[in-house]
């Protein structure tokens, strides 16, 4: 009796480590769930869901974004981010072309670029507090800073200096990264 017993309580020892495994692995995969439910639920309410997805997946701390806050703080990141290395590209481009005239217009447009950059990490700043006011402001003023560029081109357009297409389009993925921000900082001064 004492064997048919031990192998019993064997058995039941088995079945009941299968389903503490089972519980911990759905655990699991219910916690890597909660993140990607709460960004498509927060990114459904922006206006570019595909970019918003992009912007969030590509960093790695989404895996422990808890909240809606959090979220946003990784996509101003992420617009922080693009702001810089657009700058960046600008200033390498304005050294290739130094002996040419568009030369200034891109150290120009870099540093407007920096700017936006500087308004995002003011925009995350004001996140950390809980001041969505002020970081909706900063986000904006980071939307409008690249704008800048095609005004100067437009004005140096009369010695036949086209806005670079590589530019506008520059322009284009920081304006819908700030817009996906907004968009998100818009949820975030929602009442309960």
């Amino acid at each position: 009796m004492a064997p048919a017993g031990c192998c019993l309580l064997l058995v039941l020892l088995i079945a009941a480590g299968g389903r503490a495994a089972a519980n911990s692995a759905a655990a699991v995969a219910t916690t890597n769930k909660k993140p990607q439910q709460l960004v498509q639920s927060t990114c459904n309410s922006t206006t570019y869901y595909d970019v918003c997805v992009a912007a969030l997946a590509a960093d790695p701390s989404i895996s422990t974004a808890a909240d809606v806050r959090g979220l946003c703080a990784i996509a101003v990141s992420a617009a922080a981010t693009n702001a810089s290395a657009a700058g960046a590209s600008l200033l390498a481009s304005a050294a290739a072309y130094q002996s040419q005239p568009q030369a200034p217009l891109l150290r120009a447009c870099a540093a407007r670029y920096a700017d936006a950059r500087q308004a995002l990490i003011s925009a995350q700043e004001a996140i950390k507090e809980e001041a969505y006011d002020y970081a909706f402001v900063h986000v904006s003023a980071a939307a409008q800073y690249p704008t800048m560029c095609r005004a100067l081109f437009r004005r140096a357009s009369s010695q036949q200096r086209a806005y670079p297409s590589d530019l506008a389009k520059r322009e284009e993925g920081l304006r819908r990264l700030c817009t996906v921000v907004l968009d998100i900082i818009s949820l975030l001064l929602l009442p309960y």
